[in-house]
Parts: structure tokens; sequence; C-alpha cells
């Protein structure tokens, strides 16, 4: 991964951020406080720029598509120079039982492994996906059984990650027979 990490030197490099908003998404001020029913999450766009930043790799990391996608085919391939396979076994596996599966849709089955949420796909798709979906800009998925790696960036919060863009990218890329 040669252009990855958790600050960046130059803001020409880096995609204007977004906010869902209606009609259409609204751009982000350097610092946008946005309400997703109880919650409520405060973008900080400056953070980037910071290298004394705590390094979230789920709010705090910027990357290219091709070092993302690098980074998960590995893992999907069982880990290779970067991980052992027990330590990408053990992110497969849900750490934290039936308390996360209320996250997400209503009636969704959602756990969480060590770095990822653990979703399966609905039938008759093949069973189970590893996903990490940053707060902006980004869905990841790792399917080891289906041998697919996905990686789609976008701009927009919390849309890119949880919204109907992400269900759209799971259908196209892997559709139900």
């Amino acid at each position: 991964m040669n252009d990855t990490g958790f600050s960046v030197k130059d803001p020409a490099r880096l995609g204007a951020a977004y906010r869902d908003d209606r009609p259409r998404p609204s751009r982000m001020q350097d610092e946008t406080t946005i309400k997703v029913g109880e919650s409520t999450t405060l973008f900080s766009l400056q953070r980037i720029f910071d290298p004394r930043a705590y390094p979230s790799g789920g709010a705090g990391m910027a990357g290219t598509a091709s070092d993302v996608a690098r980074f998960l085919d590995t893992l999907r391939q069982g880990g290779g120079p970067v991980l052992s396979a027990p330590s990408v076994q053990a992110m497969m596996i849900d750490q934290v039982g039936a308390q996360a599966q209320t996250q997400g849709q209503a009636g969704a089955s959602v756990t969480a492994g060590r770095c990822w949420t653990i979703r399966p796909w609905p039938a008759p798709r093949n069973p189970g996906h590893l996903a990490m979906g940053r707060r902006l800009r980004s869905q990841l998925v790792c399917r080891p059984q289906a041998r697919l790696t996905l990686v789609a960036l976008t701009n927009t919060a919390f849309e890119g990650m949880s919204g109907a863009f992400t269900r759209e990218i799971r259908d196209a890329a892997y559709p139900a027979p």
C-alpha cells in the first residue's frame, strides 16, 4: 500500500466531502454534525491533515482504490505477508454475538468480527461476507468463499457506507440467481 495512510499533505488529492441531504447531498463544511436517529456524528474534515490524529481506519484513513483492493485481496486469500492465516480467520468469526445484530436494517443479522462487520447476504446468494464501511467515501467487501473483493470509494456520509448505494453495489457485483 504505497499511497494509503492516516494523514495526507496535499488537499488537492482529496475529493470533496458530502453528507446525506434532501433533495440531494450537500457539501460538508470543516466541522459538520450529522444526526442519524438518536446518534450524532461530528466530522472534522481537517483531521486528515493532522499526522498526530488518532489512526482510525474507519474514520481517519485515506487511500487509493488500488491500494485498498490489494490489501483486501491479500486478506481474502488468507493474509499472505500481511497477517497470519489464523489472524485472518479470527477476523471472520463473530466476536460479539447477538448484541451487534440490532445494527443495520431491521431484521438484518449483522455481527462483528475483529475489524469487520460480518453480514450474511440474503438467500440465495452464498453465505456471509466481510464488510468495512468507513464513515465517508467507501464500502469495502471481502468474500473469500465467492473469491470476490470489492472496493467502492464514494464521498457521501452515510450513504456511501450504509445506504441504498451499498445494496445496489452488492446486487450488481453478486446478483441473486
